[in-house]
């Protein structure tokens, strides 16, 4: 029967951020007749629930998706399923026994697959299940929060995207907080337009409620909803009333939490100096967000503060050697000085941050609080390179005198390394997102640190035990130290809190007693609220400083954060969910993503794990007619076709990136082949390609430059012969280089850098499931080189750099402006100062690429136009209609992995020529 054959799906914490491309439910197959989504916060630990009830609307089986948001700080707490009046509910367990099903399921044969993402503010929780002809099925979803205060408020933020009109729509918050709510605003995409009018706001003394209930018609309605229904967020800020500045005490059911955050004590003037990657990699837009974020950062230094600059490529420039106050005229001309940063060279960190540390450690001045800043898109390239070692030496160098604050910009940086180093300097690592709002990333990071209040905080517990972080290095106005742990007494009436800290360089003490049985604290229906929080807490703790310890103590705080984890059902990098479902032949698996992380186990055999551009996943499951297969049994459900067809690859996959557009191209090679990667005649270099035998990247890789400079790379080796002279690295060996008359190689880890004339390529090694394979990356094509190959376009088919339509945009641009191109058939306009805009055109049968009012220097991006109001996803290249399909795919060019959502169209469509004009015999 059904039950009997029942298998088991694994989820492991699957938070993965979402792009809005998916195609809509389709209304007359599936109905997705109520959609609830319920929050109820206290002490401002956040629970929410996401209830959807979908019913199959045929007289067929068909698969039906369940997929929502949630906040990236979030753990799945619980998960399950009703089918036909059966509840099939998620255990949390270990991930070593998931691992175990999961390979046991591999050994049967059936669908399984991992998937991995990185994000911004949101993740993405998505499975599926198959529903017998007109039955139903309800997803319950659970997860929880600790919210964090930052700039002086509390924010929750709600996703709602059910993928269609809901007859029954109901989303309710309820934030409950003992000292009262002293404001509340809602903000958001589902508050606009005729939306706005939907929510309902009630305020009490301690308790607001927002309720949010747009029909059907009204769920069209905001600026980003459509046919397809509600798709949005609605973000509640909030702050609480401070009237004790001792902090307020929560307690219940013998756990106490304790909230820290006065307003009354004077700011501390700040010592603060700026550490700004001006490397090549920052090239064009980076360092032109970082210049705009650092002159606004400079308007709001306080008189009293003192501030220095430092940028950094392979040397070490400081703008002053001493700390300055931050006076209107010093201002003044580090703005002049901000102004003139340039982005070149490599990246000698090491060296950049001493240099900072030293700024301030020559000048200290008492009852002041020093803070170093650094900013950096990529790993250590000059000058000292071993990570350790890097570490080691700023670490020696601060002590515990100030903290240190990493900024990672991009995902193409080592954010572990930035992380641990800010960790063990009591600092923190961010992410700056490389978009368009990456100034204001950089000015909200700096905001939150702007006023420090007090330094060396330590808070003590009389009569309290398991307690989570207790010291702080500093205090920022607009924070909050959290502390929570256990009574461990709970018989007594009262217990003591305690903190120390200095204002202004003089010692302040807080101390209060709190009553353990205030009745008042806890509604009784939120009794256990308190354990969960300190229990979220400690994991969150315990596995943040799993970067900073080693041996025994690691080991030991590990198993403590998985076994909270399994005791409170937590979906974390540790344990993993498994749910029983009426499914046969197939267990999907999926595992909560680390920031920059890599896949912890491989995707089976038979399954197409695929990325989107934004983070989100799907799982495609394909057996070789590209549909699940079922084992035959009289009972169970006919095979279903997924709602996407997706065909079976068995190639590697390119990715083309598309100026101005959503998605990049992608394309595959139809068979296996020596491929030509990149070749200049000119310059008599050439780049081939071999892919492994299970088509999984290369394997080797091949350079040749001019007649005697030939590079062989493997996955073992990297090996250059000069002549009669030969040089030969291993990939597990110390950072090493070697230059020699034209070529470069820098070897760090996993990543080897070319430059060869003025061509540099970057070689990486992706190890996954015991296998390595290399990958390459052209991170900027080349001034003044006409290179063509499998990893360029378009391409400058025949030309030399004098035919060039337009070398170099910034050194000629009034001959450009307006000048129209004959094009064949159509011309083209150039206007200087329009936003980049790649256009491409024949001139004398060669595609030349256009770029139209750019400020960045060969960069050369595909370009295409989505036809409308075709049936089938149908793009135009160089004046040719193709048919597409949006598929997920890795980015192996970059280290982190990214994933990416791309049309995936025919080879010869975007690349204009056969397979075999990019095929040599020999590498």
């Amino acid at each position: 029967m059904m039950d009997r054959a029942a298998l088991r799906l694994i989820f492991l914490g699957v938070f993965l951020i979402s792009a809005s491309s998916q195609q809509p439910v389709k209304k007359q197959n599936v109905d997705i007749y109520s959609f609830y989504i319920n929050s109820t916060v206290t002490s401002r630990y956040a629970t929410n629930v996401i209830t959807s009830r979908v019913a199959n609307t045929v007289n067929e089986s068909q698969e039906i998706q369940f997929e929502v948001k949630i906040p990236k700080n979030a753990f799945i707490s619980k998960f399950r399923m009703t089918i036909e009046g059966k509840t099939y509910d998620a255990v949390v367990k270990e991930k070593e026994e998931a691992q175990q099903q999961y390979s046991r399921a591999v050994s049967r044969g059936e669908s399984a697959g991992l998937i991995k993402s990185v994000g911004r503010t949101l993740e993405d929780f998505k499975t599926s299940v198959t529903v017998a002809a007109f039955s139903k099925v309800t997803f319950e979803l659970t997860y929880e929060e600790l919210l964090k205060r930052r700039l002086g408020k509390y924010e929750l933020l709600i996703n709602a995207q059910p993928m269609q009109p809901v007859a029954d729509f109901k989303m309710d918050v309820h934030i409950q907080e003992k000292p009262g709510i002293s404001f509340l605003e809602v903000k958001g995409d589902l508050s606009t337009g005729d939306l706005a009018n939907v929510i309902k706001t009630t305020r009490a003394d301690k308790d607001a409620w927002v309720t949010f209930y747009p029909t059907r018609g009204q769920q069209a309605k905001c600026k980003s909803c459509g046919e397809n229904g509600l798709n949005g967020d609605l973000l509640i800020t909030y702050d609480v009333e401070r009237p004790n500045p001792k902090g307020e005490v929560m307690v219940s059911n013998g756990y106490f939490v304790h909230y820290f955050a006065p307003s009354d004590v004077p700011r501390v003037p700040k010592n603060v100096v700026f550490i700004i990657d001006r490397s090549g990699s920052m090239h064009g837009t980076k360092i032109h967000q970082t210049r705009l974020a650092l002159l606004k950062i400079l308007s709001d230094l306080d008189e009293d503060d003192h501030f220095g600059l430092i940028t950094f490529d392979r040397e070490v420039n400081t703008w002053k050697r001493e700390l300055l106050k931050a006076t209107k005229e010093n201002l003044e001309n580090a703005k002049s000085f901000v102004n003139e940063i340039r982005d070149s060279g490599a990246t000698d960190i090491n060296a950049a941050v001493l240099a900072g540390v030293d700024m301030i450690s020559r000048h200290p001045r008492e009852g002041t609080a020093s803070i170093l800043i650094l900013l950096t898109d990529g790993d250590p390239t000059s000058g000292e390179t071993n990570i350790e070692r890097i570490m080691a030496n700023v670490k020696e160098a601060i002590g515990p005198k100030f903290p240190l604050y990493c900024l990672g910009f991009g995902y193409d940086v080592n954010f572990d390394f930035l992380t641990k180093m800010s960790l063990e300097n009591g600092g923190v690592a961010r992410r700056i997102y490389e978009d368009s709002d990456a100034d204001l990333q950089l000015q909200g990071f700096y905001d939150e640190v702007a006023v420090p209040l007090l330094t060396d905080i330590q808070l003590k517990y009389t009569g309290g035990t398991n307690l989570t972080k207790t010291s702080f290095n500093l205090y920022f106005n607009g924070s909050e130290i959290v502390v929570s742990g256990q009574i461990t007494d709970n018989s007594v009436e009262s217990f003591t809190t305690e903190v120390i800290a200095v204002s202004k360089g003089n010692n302040v003490t807080y101390q209060e007693t709190v009553m353990t049985k205030d009745p008042s604290d806890v509604p009784p229906e939120n009794e256990d609220v308190m354990q969960r929080l300190w229990a979220y807490l400690t994991v969150k703790q315990l596995l943040e400083r799993q970067v900073l310890l080693k041996g025994q103590e690691k080991e030991e705080e590990m198993k403590e954060a998985l076994r909270l984890s399994l005791k409170y059902q937590f979906v974390t990098s540790l344990t993993s969910m498994v749910v029983t479902k009426p499914q046969e032949g197939e267990v999907e698996v999926a595992d909560k993503p680390k920031e920059g992380g890599k896949d912890p186990r491989p995707p089976a055999p038979g399954l197409s794990v695929h990325h989107l551009s934004t983070g989100r996943f799907s799982l495609h499951r394909s057996s070789h007619h590209g549909r699940v297969s079922h084992p035959k049994s009289k009972s169970a459900p006919p095979a279903v076709r997924p709602r996407f067809q997706v065909p079976t690859v068995s190639s590697n996959r390119f990715l083309l990136p598309a100026a101005g557009q959503s998605k990049p191209l992608c394309f595959d090679v139809p068979v296996l082949h020596k491929l030509k990667l990149l070749q200049d005649s000119a310059s008599e270099f050439s780049m081939n390609g071999e892919f492994t035998t299970r088509r999984k990247g290369f394997r080797k890789i091949a350079f040749h430059f001019k007649t005697n400079h030939h590079l062989t790379i493997n996955t073992k080796s990297i090996k250059f012969q000069d002549g009669q002279n030969h040089v030969e690295f291993l990939w597990d060996q110390a950072p090493s280089q070697h230059n020699t008359e034209g070529v470069s190689l820098i070897l760090r880890s996993n990543e080897v850098d070319v430059t060869m004339g003025n061509i540099s390529v970057v070689i990486l090694l992706h190890k996954k499931n015991g296998e390595a394979f290399l990958w390459p990356a052209v991170r900027q094509q080349p001034k003044d080189v006409s290179l063509m190959g499998i990893l360029v376009w378009p391409f400058d088919w025949g030309w030399k750099p004098e035919d060039r339509l337009m070398e170099d945009p910034m050194s000629r641009p009034n001959a450009f402006q307006n000048r129209e191109v004959n094009c064949g058939p159509r011309s083209e306009t150039i206007s200087w100062g329009k936003p980049w805009i790649l256009n491409t055109c024949f001139i004398n049968s060669s595609a030349v690429w256009l770029a139209v009012g750019s400020l960045d220097k060969g960069k050369a991006e595909a370009s295409y136009e989505e036809v409308q109001g075709s049936q089938t996803p149908t793009l135009k290249i160089m004046d040719q209609e193709v048919k597409a399909s949006v598929e997920d795919v890795t980015d192996y060019t970059l280290p982190s992995t990214p994933v990416i959502r791309c049309w995936l169209v025919p080879f010869q469509a975007v690349m204009q020529k056969d397979i075999s004009d990019f095929t040599v015999t020999k590498l």
